[in-house]
This record gives C-alpha cells, structure tokens and sequence, in this order.
C-alpha cells in the first residue's frame, strides 16, 4: 500500500486508499475495515494525504514531516479526548506548529491518522528525486548527452531562417517579378513609337 494513493474524504471517518479513479468519483478502500465502496465527486472531496500541509510558525510543514517527527518523537501518543495533553504532546514532538491555526480537532485527526497509517504498515516517508550526478560529483553520461543532444538542436535552430525574414523575400522577388514584366511590357511599345516617327 502506498502512501501516495491514501486519502482523506469529507464526511467519512478514517483514511482510505485509492482503489481506482473514474470521471464522477473513485473507489476507495476503508483502511479500518477494508470495505470497498464509491465516493461521488460531487458530494465528496478527496485529498491526499501527500498533498496535505500543516501550518507552522515559519514555512508550511508537509503532514509526512509531521509524522516522522511523531515516530522519532519517543513520546507515547495522547488521549485524544484530552485536548491539553494534545498540544503538550504537540508542543514537545513539533515544537514548530503554529498553535494558533492549527486547531485541537486538527491535532485528534492527526493523532489518529498516524495510528491508521502505523497499523496498516504504511511507508510515509517522501523519496527523494534520483539525481543526475555520480558520485564523484561529476555528471552522469545520459546527462552530458542530453546536453549535447540540446545544444545541437539549438545549432539547427539558430541556422534555420527566421520565420519573419521568410516574407519578405517573398514580397520582394514578387515585386521583382512585377517590374520585370513591366518592363517587358513597355519595351514594343517604345519600338512602335519610333517607327511611326520615321
């Protein structure tokens, strides 16, 4: 089960896993008791569980973090109906939290999310993109070749004309043309005027 498929529903206890996504909604998965059912978009809203912030006193915190500092906190989780014991709880495992906007409701949901996420095994740690470099420090070889690959197509594109500059010519061999048959024109009809001079 991954972290990134799990899900909060308004209106409906408990967290669930996403099953499957369709246009009006998507099945999801009760992790409490694995039942399955539809969740209707337009009476619903899922949000995941990845995409969740928590407010803090500097820079919103993901909920994940949160979570990681609950598992290192080494302090046995609250009561949840004990709304002091919740923000001391709070105040020594995330010190951080902004205690002004993160309500005591918020706290429960969180405490009780952490467990859900525990019992089931859940792994909510972010994975950290896979870089580019080796580990010497230097670039990786599909790197420098992606570089060599774009730095040719900027070659081919600065020895393309511009696509302004394509007009114009047009416009002046056309005009070009025009006085060329112009001048044609003219031609016998200066002839004709000499001779009937003579």
């Amino acid at each position: 089960m991954e972290y990134n498929r799990i899900v909060a529903v308004t209106g409906m206890p408990g967290l669930y896993e996403v099953v499957s996504s369709k246009s009006d909604g998507a099945i999801v998965r009760s992790l409490e008791d694995k039942s399955t059912r539809f969740v209707s978009s337009r009476i619903h809203n899922l949000s995941h569980l990845e995409s969740i912030e928590v407010y803090t006193v500097r820079e919103n915190a993901r909920l994940a973090d949160v979570f990681a500092a609950m598992k290192e906190g080494g302090v046995g989780l609250p009561d949840v109906k004990d709304n002091k014991a919740l923000k001391s709880y709070f105040e020594k495992v995330y010190p951080d939290l902004d205690f002004e906007r993160v309500y005591t409701s918020d706290m429960k949901k969180m405490i009780k999310w952490y467990e859900t996420i525990q019992a089931n095994d859940i792994d909510f740690t972010v994975k950290e993109e896979p870089t580019n470099e080796t580990a010497d420090g230097t670039e990786s070889e599909a790197e420098l070749e992606e570089e060599v690959v774009t730095e040719k197509a900027t070659k081919t594109k600065a020895a393309k004309p511009k696509s302004s500059e394509a007009p114009t010519k047009k416009i002046a061999s056309k005009k070009a043309a025009a006085k060329a048959s112009a001048d044609q024109a003219e031609a016998p009809t200066k002839g004709r005027k000499k001779k009937t001079q003579e």
